[in-house]
């Protein structure tokens, strides 16, 4: 089996396992072979223990990964993963790494992914999937299994990186495998094997949140004219019952990385959690969109992203300030085409590493400080300002302290414009067609004559 890089390895907690513990046996005496699940403690991955065990005979070493989602207590699905059936449960807290690697190169290239969506699952499962890897070497196992469905984004995601970082092993899929033709046949399988799941008939979304957001899918969100039920939100206060005075704050960055909040010294992770709270409460963060899937299939999702949304727009708003005009430009399209790499899957393509590259040295002297303004579900940029900033008082003002050398301009214009002036001048000589969707204005502009005379 390959290694794992030594930038990889440097993210991961040592796991005390070895190939020999807690190892399940077949009848005639011979150790079964081991399966490492990434497991949520969800509906899917909760009948994937008991599924994988009786179908497929393996020993079931599960592994939860702490990437800043909601719980009640990750020893509590600790416990519900060894009682289903599980030989082994992990528990890795991988929250400083995600935001030391992940949120740190997302911030970077300001990753909306279709321009609206701060990819927050496509975030955790590269991370996550380093550490299934690793687990696997050390347990011995010959098998990573996952819970995502046949029809989505995840089940790419996983199983590219997987194979990104070790192709010698074998994927397991058994949600697109089995014969449970639908969430409410899981959930009665479920209950028929004496398995708790937190999902029921009542609230059967899917839910799968870390420090960069929540998303929110399935039930009655499948209807795109059905508005999102009250409900399904905890991290974010409705627009309409936000405060009714405008929050505003200061974001302080160093090097692209937020580095203190409303002048104090904080983490990114700090501030992130901090701003899930104060932008939350101020309505900032929802999304309701259709999203165009990897696999060809438009779905309805929503999405919860109170800090993401914040600290996106205050870092496009310090790289405004400080980035020259022709890297901006560039860096707007790069974005997008990082924001669907991630988004599909290649966090570890040589494609995304080419322009994790670009964007690490745009972020060189991207330091300064953004005061916004929260209110009511708007996030606006009310000021900003940075040592390296390339805005100059003296070139952009119209005042008597105006620097700028108007009579430069007029040589400017007939440069920029030559050579659509000598385009023009040929293709009127040869009575060219210059403008034929011009020609078809049909719409004419009449003008009244003044008669009135003065006596």
């Amino acid at each position: 089996m390959s290694q794992l890089d030594p930038v990889a390895a440097k993210s991961l907690s040592p796991h005390p396992l070895s190939p020999q513990q807690n190892t399940l046996k077949n009848e005639n005496g011979t150790p079964k072979d081991k399966v490492v699940l990434a497991y949520s403690g969800g509906l899917d991955t909760s009948v994937c223990i008991k599924w994988l065990s009786e179908n497929y005979n393996l020993d079931v070493v599960a592994v939860v990964g702490d990437v800043g989602q909601e719980h009640h207590g990750l020893e509590s699905i600790k416990a519900k993963a060894l009682a289903t059936g599980a030989s082994q449960c992990l528990v890795i807290d991988m929250r400083q790494a995600f935001v030391d690697e992940y949120l740190s190169a997302t911030l970077a290239a300001n990753a909306l992914y279709e321009n609206k969506y701060p990819l927050v699952s496509a975030l955790s499962r590269p991370l996550i999937c380093k550490h299934l890897v690793d687990v696997a070497h050390k347990v011995g196992a010959k098998y990573i299994a996952h819970g995502c469905t046949g029809k989505g984004n995840d089940q790419v995601r996983f199983e590219s990186s997987i194979l990104m970082l070790d192709p010698t092993l074998s994927i397991l899929a058994p949600v697109r495998d089995w014969d449970l033709g639908s969430r409410e046949e899981e959930m009665t399988w479920a209950a028929e094997h004496g398995i708790a799941v937190p999902t029921t008939k009542a609230s059967p979304y899917s839910i799968d949140d870390n420090l960069w957001g929540r998303a929110i899918e399935c039930g009655i969100l499948e209807d795109p004219w059905m508005e999102p039920p009250a409900d399904i939100y905890t991290m974010t206060t409705s627009p309409q019952e936000a405060p009714d005075t405008p929050t505003t704050i200061t974001i302080q960055f160093e090097k692209g990385i937020p580095c203190a909040l409303n002048n104090e010294p904080m983490s990114y992770q700090t501030i992130i959690e901090t701003l899930n709270t104060i932008a939350g409460e101020n309505g900032i963060g929802r999304l309701d969109m259709i999203e165009n899937r990897l696999v060809g299939v438009k779905s309805r999702e929503c999405y919860e992203c109170p800090a993401a949304i914040t600290l996106i727009t205050a870092h496009k708003a310090l790289e405004d300030l400080c980035l020259e005009r022709d890297v901006l430009r560039h860096k707007l399209s790069l974005e997008q085409l990082w924001a669907t790499c991630v988004y599909n899957g290649q966090w570890f393509s040589p494609l995304k590493e080419a322009l994790d590259a670009f964007m690490t040295h745009t972020q060189q002297c991207l330091t300064g400080t953004i005061k916004l303004k929260l209110y009511k579900g708007s996030c606006t940029v009310i000021g900003r300002q940075s040592d390296y900033s390339l805005y100059d008082f003296e070139l952009a003002t119209y005042g008597q302290e105006d620097e700028f050398d108007q009579n430069a301009a007029k040589g400017f214009i007939e440069l920029h414009s030559l050579s659509c002036k000598v385009w023009a001048k040929n293709r009127l000589d040869m009575g060219a067609d210059m403008h034929p969707l011009s020609n078809q204005v049909t719409s004419v502009c009449e003008f009244e004559t003044n008669t009135h005379t003065t006596a």
